[in-house]
């Protein structure tokens, strides 16, 4: 396919999809069940506007929702005192602390991020980065793949192409032709979603866009390629646990939970999807008024009042509880949040409270909002270099662990193991309760979850591992973990501790798993290798183009007829002969022997 045939192809992909949303949810279209009109809508859907299983119990009593219309009318008088800028720190602080109430939520937003501001200096650049977006942006089809799966159990956007779908559409096509640097990455289609909720389209788009460049959040560190900032925050984060928690550190490092299994939504997204939504706003709503100090001290409040229940985990358990049961906890929103306020003291005279303002290279480099038309490589999607080596080194860290973890579940099958115990003789968590942490038992949760990684809708698109194919989130933790590895001369490993049962390890109280070098393992004895042999119909190309990958050299076939395939079964214990398979029947043969021929 030449190229023209490939730009042509890519542009009718882009069209198409952009007619999708133009036109909208349409008669006849295919729904899901939680889609029927005829749900009990009513009855399963929670304040926040999430769609759950069963009928949402009614928690607040008539003094609650008093309680709350009172607070409503002191932020409206506050309002007023906002434009007449009367309104002081103090009071503010205090009061979002406790909470801004959700009627005035999406007012208070605003006004924290000045989005009316920024609008009146920016004023038709929306519309017309939107436009340039449905013509030339080149990550529609991952953008049109994320909004398909975001918040699916929300009202907003339960309808596929309804309103708030074709809003999120269009906010991040449109961002990602004004911020070149980043274009699109996973992760911000939750961020969208979340200001779409209090914020109409446009002003959504502004509050992204001040999230990323104000030097307040300064989010473009995150999502630019190489992740930097997400790499000096979780540096950081260690230095707090060291510091502050020295034997929960221990404990998750002897389990070879890394920090970056579990911190990535938590600075990524700040903590969306890691704790319960209620919980979440009111994160968000200190994260908007303090900046990114809050994700230091958030990370460490949740750890230190878990700590209890984290001591008593093993690995697997430690990621379910952090990932999964934390979210679908019962924490009260208050308590957490004034341990917050104490955290945040205690690391401000310890001097930890804050990493340092972001270096040159997390830095945008280029003016926000001045297109370029895309290069042949970005139109169709194909990258412009080969992998770098640490692209390369992290990825074989990825398979690595893959492999060790799948021998991990297959020796598990073998051996049994007593009920209720963890390969590394933890019992499973049934029902954790105390004051540290709320009661975490098995709640339904507007989400679905793999506890085998960190799920963060695989949370890099093509900027994970600087665009290579792996792409979920626990390849992203393993990239952030090797980057800093890196950057401290340790072992790029960060996946010897995946396994307690593989063999016997030597491990120092205070070693992280990245520093570690992985046990070599034997294949299993099961293991097929079936080659058969290739010959390409047609001569290589001399040269390569558009940063095609080099052919790779293949060894000369065995035979001149294809159609032959010679079966091996690796055996340790007759070295010399091995069975060959024709037909459904075993024959012994050596390597010398005549091929024979299964057609």
């Amino acid at each position: 396919m030449n190229e023209g045939d490939l730009l042509q192809r890519a542009a009718e992909e882009r069209a198409n999809i952009v007619n999708k949303y133009a036109r909208g949810r349409e008669e006849g279209a295919q729904i899901d069940p939680w889609e029927d009109p005829s749900f009990e809508i009513y009855h399963v859907t929670d304040r926040y506007g999430f769609i759950h299983d069963q009928r949402v119990p009614q928690r607040k009593d008539t003094k609650e929702v008093q309680l709350e219309r009172e607070r409503a009318k002191k932020w409206l008088k506050m309002r007023k005192e906002w434009e007449q800028h009367k309104l002081s720190a103090d009071k503010l602080r205090r009061r979002v602390y406790k909470g801004i109430p959700e009627s005035l939520r999406g007012t208070f937003w605003s006004l924290l991020l000045e989005i009316d501001t920024l609008k009146k200096q920016q004023e038709g650049k929306y519309e017309e980065m939107r436009a340039i977006a449905w013509k030339w942006s080149p990550d529609i089809r991952q953008i049109d793949l994320d909004v398909n799966r975001t918040y699916r159990d929300h009202l907003m956007f339960r309808q596929r192409y309804g309103l708030k779908q074709q809003a999120l559409f269009n906010i991040l096509s449109a961002y990602s032709v004004y911020n070149r640097e980043i274009g699109y990455c996973q992760g911000m289609s939750q961020i969208a979603a979340l200001l779409l909720m209090y914020l109409n389209e446009e002003d959504a788009f502004w509050a992204l866009s001040v999230l990323v460049c104000d030097k307040k959040y300064s989010m473009h560190g995150f999502f630019i390629q190489g992740f930097p900032k997400l790499v000096r925050f979780q540096e950081h984060h260690e230095k707090i646990m060291n510091k502050f928690l020295p034997k929960l550190k221990k404990h998750l490092d002897r389990n070879g939970v890394d920090t970056g299994l579990y911190t990535l939504k938590w600075f990524f997204q700040c903590f969306l999807d890691r704790v319960p939504f209620r919980l979440a706003l009111r994160i968000w709503d200190v994260y908007l008024l303090d900046g990114e100090r809050v994700l230091i001290a958030m990370a460490y409040n949740l750890l230190k009042l878990n700590r209890r229940q984290l001591m008593r985990l093993g690995m697997d358990d430690i990621l379910q509880y952090l990932q999964i049961r934390m979210e679908r906890s019962e924490m009260e929103d208050d308590v957490v949040i004034e341990s917050l306020q104490r955290c945040m003291e205690e690391l401000k005279k310890a001097k930890l409270d804050y990493p340092g303002p972001p270096p040159p290279d997390e830095l945008p480099k280029t003016p926000f909002g001045t297109f370029t038309e895309p290069t042949f490589e970005q139109k169709v999607g194909r990258r412009t270099s080969e992998l770098t080596a640490l692209e390369r080194v992290a990825t074989e860290s990825v398979v690595l662990r893959r492999q060790q973890t799948e021998e991990q579940l297959e020796m598990d099958q073998l051996s049994p193991r007593p009920p209720g115990t963890t390969s590394n003789g933890h019992h499973r968590l049934s029902h954790i309760s105390g004051s540290d942490g709320g009661n975490l038992g098995d709640q339904g949760s507007k989400f679905s979850f793999d506890p085998s990684i960190d799920d963060a809708s695989s949370l890099v698109s093509r900027r994970s591992l600087a665009d290579t194919s792996v792409t979920s989130t626990a390849d992203l933790s393993v990239f952030s973990s090797v980057t800093r590895s890196h950057a401290q001369d340790n072992s790029l490993d960060t996946h010897s501790n995946v396994s307690d049962d593989s063999g016997p390890r030597a491990i120092t109280p205070t070693a992280t798993p990245r520093a570690l070098t992985p046990q070599p393992t034997a294949p299993s004895p099961d293991v097929v290798r079936i080659y058969v042999p290739y010959t390409s119909p047609q001569p290589p190309s001399p040269c390569r183009q558009n940063g095609d990958l080099p052919p790779r050299s293949l060894p000369c076939p065995l035979t001149s007829d294809l159609n032959k395939i010679r079966i091996k079964v690796d055996n340790n214990s007759q070295e010399e002969q091995t069975p060959i398979v024709e037909h459904g029947l075993i024959k012994p043969f050596q390597l010398n022997s005549p091929e024979i021929d299964l057609k």
